[in-house]
């Protein structure tokens, strides 16, 4: 008996402190995420993380809520590795109403498990388009290109089970559909109004790992929403083009600042971390090089503004140049790349009215007399001490100074200061007796 109670004892202490299994907490757990903008190596990187965390953490599945555009295709196929190599399931839901998966956001969908879309919304048009900088590919790269994204996403909806000649023919015809005709089509697995209404459908749907049909099961499910860091979403709204170009115009502006008033510092610090944030944006834009160098130019024109007499041409010609570097920056035909014409006329015009500014400040400063060191002592008037020919003293600005003069000059006399020697000697020229305290107080004021 005593044995017995023993037994029973090392039973209960050994399975209350046996270590629970790994992910026990989280198996119930749908990881939600949520992308809504274009796919770039930021939001590549969010998605990546958090589907290799859920699968570290045993969770249920992976959902992700998306709305794009489109995006760089290195980008997208990193994602798409993540998903078909991610041992929960990865969902795909294009919501919120009227949101797109269009381009990228097509083929993403089409790696995932279960692809859903909300009513109202729409997918395809996934037709490559050249990213990169001047000069597009010659019509031979373009059909390889083609031809590439073509079989990818036949091969995509072929491990899916899902429409592989439709999935062709939005890659090669760039054709878009709604939530209805991708559900009609097999694009998709089904259509759901909200979250909670698409985590009851896919209770009982089937998914493969391995070669064997798995039953994904969303009782008990709870949903843990995630979001993007500060230094993500930083990073995330600096690949808007319109970000980009305003970080350009400010790095510009602060460099130019720092060129015209050497030493003030602060706004060249700006200006080349302006510059450095804008180069990171346009890794992931298409730029146009030539667009770039426009805009340089009217940096340059308005430079020289500052240095040689134009009367207001240099300015003009930067004011020119730079409306149409901004106009050409971006070089691609898809609406969500473009610079917005808005933010273009705003920015060209408060950046060239603050330069003119800054450059008509420049030269009225450079301009003005002197007030201060030898220059500044050139066209005051004093008082000659003693007779002066080639040496004297004579009583300028409070002081007495040694003085020369090509003519002589009498004591008493009136001088002004028409040249500093070397040494501090003045040499003076006559003028008529003056009152040295009215003059001095008129120089102040």
């Amino acid at each position: 008996m005593r044995r017995i109670v023993l037994f029973i004892i090392l039973g209960i202490l050994l399975f209350t402190s046996s270590p629970t299994r790994p992910g026990n907490a989280t198996e119930t757990t749908i990881r939600q995420l949520s992308i809504s903008s274009s796919i770039n190596p930021v939001t590549a990187s969010f998605i990546i993380e958090h589907i290799a965390t859920a699968n570290q953490n045993n969770e249920r599945a992976i959902l992700i809520h998306l709305d794009t555009p489109g995006g760089l295709d290195t980008a997208m196929r990193d994602i798409i590795k993540a998903e078909l190599n991610s041992p929960i399931p990865v969902i795909i839901y294009v919501a919120p109403q009227g949101a797109r998966a269009a381009s990228a956001g097509l083929l993403i969908t089409l790696a995932a498990d279960f692809a859903a879309m909300a009513p109202g919304t729409n997918i395809g048009a996934a037709h490559p388009v050249a990213i990169g900088a001047g000069n597009q590919p010659d019509s031979t790269m373009m059909k390889k290109v083609e031809n590439d994204a073509a079989a990818y996403a036949r091969s995509l909806a072929q491990k899916r089970g899902r429409n592989q000649d439709w999935a062709e023919q939005a890659v090669r015809e760039s054709v878009s559909i709604s939530a209805r005709e991708a559900l009609d089509l097999s694009v998709i697995d089904l259509i759901a109004d909200n979250t909670e209404s698409l985590i009851q459908q896919l209770d009982g749907y089937k998914y493969i790992r391995d070669g064997e049909a798995l039953l994904f099961s969303t009782q008990g499910t709870i949903l843990k929403p995630v979001a993007m860091n500060g230094r993500q979403k930083v990073l995330n709204a600096l690949s808007n083009p319109n970000i980009a170009y305003l970080l350009m115009m400010l790095g510009i502006i602060g460099i130019f600042f720092e060129i015209s008033q050497p030493g003030v510092v602060l706004p060249g610090a700006i200006g080349a971390i302006s510059i450095l944030l804008a180069l990171f944006a346009f890794s992931s834009l298409p730029i146009n090089y030539i667009g770039v160098l426009l805009i340089l130019l009217a940096v340059v024109l308005f430079i020289l503004e500052v240095k040689v007499i134009s009367y207001g041409m240099l300015s003009v010609g930067g004011i020119i140049a730079m409306v149409f570097g901004s106009l050409m920056l971006i070089d691609s035909s898809e609406p969500y790349l473009q610079i917005s014409r808005a933010v273009i006329a705003a920015t060209v015009t408060v950046s060239a009215g603050f330069i003119i500014f800054a450059t008509s400040m420049i030269i009225r400063t450079q301009r003005r007399p002197a007030v201060s060191g030898q220059e500044g002592m050139i066209g005051e008037v004093g008082e000659a001490l003693e007779p002066i020919h080639t040496r004297g003293r004579v009583f300028v600005h409070g002081e007495d100074w040694q003085a020369c003069s090509d003519r002589p000059i009498t004591e008493g006399s009136g001088i002004e200061v028409v040249q500093v020697l070397n040494g501090l000697k003045l040499k003076v020229k006559a003028i008529e007796a003056v009152n040295l305290t009215e003059t001095t107080k008129s120089k102040e004021d």
